[in-house]
């Protein structure tokens, strides 16, 4: 066998092993990160540009990705990687505005990431990879069975919660001397942020499982905004969350 083939039928072995082993898949793109030359921070930050104003060309981009790598899934860690990057940045702008120096900071930053992130995440990805796999799927006769990758689930999550961040967080920083004052325009204003953050969150994992050509009836991830409608307006009844969510933190 010549060296143009024989690289070839390696290739073709390990993509057959990543199919097979999807716990590989993932350590592959994690063990990327090790290497700054293979991680492609310049796309990821396209894809969170476009997710604040135009989500449908990201998940657009997905089915290419999926002709070029056989996964529907990210295989590069840069996304996450400038996720925790944007709220470090933002939990240490709550610090120095909050002078509750490094300590503080590193109290309110352990919790943020890993519960919020990656822990809550993780069970929403589960919960959505789960339901979609159980009862979303739609299979043609004349295709191949296709299944929902949980790394895939996990991805959408990270594009939800990078939206949400920016109008939870960044935003709410931004706007923080209002926000803290006690008035009724400022419990307004605080909750009408997290409101559209949570109504942000719903609206990008729908669009993330509606881009899967093997599922059905993906609106049903929309049945949670009128949760978040009911619960928006009975806080305005004198549930600040920014109050809440700062004193929690800081």
């Amino acid at each position: 066998m010549s060296e143009p083939e024989s690289v070839l039928a390696q290739s073709s072995v390990v993509r057959r092993v990543r199919r097979r082993f999807p716990r590989l898949r993932r350590w592959a793109v994690w063990r990327r990160a090790a290497d700054w030359r293979q991680v492609d921070f310049e796309y990821a930050g396209w894809q969170m540009l476009h997710l604040l104003v135009r989500p449908q060309h990201v998940y657009r981009s997905i089915y290419y990705h999926k002709q070029t790598k056989n996964q529907w899934a990210r295989d590069d860690p840069a996304f996450v990687l400038l996720q925790v990057a944007v709220l470090g940045l933002a939990t240490a702008g709550y610090a120095v505005v909050g002078g509750v120096g490094v300590a503080g900071f590193a109290r309110a930053l352990v919790p943020l990431v890993g519960v919020n992130f990656a822990l809550a995440g993780g069970v929403v990805a589960t919960a959505s990879w789960a339901a979609a796999n159980r009862f979303l799927r739609h299979q043609s006769v004349h295709a191949a069975d296709q299944r929902v990758e949980w790394q895939y689930a996990f991805d959408v999550h990270c594009n939800a919660f990078f939206v949400f961040s920016a109008f939870a967080y960044v935003l709410q920083l931004l706007f923080l001397p209002v926000l803290m004052k006690t008035s009724w325009i400022s419990l307004f204003l605080g909750n009408t942020l997290f409101a559209t953050a949570a109504a942000a969150y719903t609206y990008i994992t729908y669009l993330g499982f509606r881009a899967l050509p093997f599922l059905h009836r993906q609106e049903l991830f929309l049945y949670a905004l009128p949760l978040v409608a009911a619960a928006y307006l009975a806080s305005l009844f004198g549930f600040n969350i920014s109050h809440h969510l700062v004193d929690y933190y800081f």
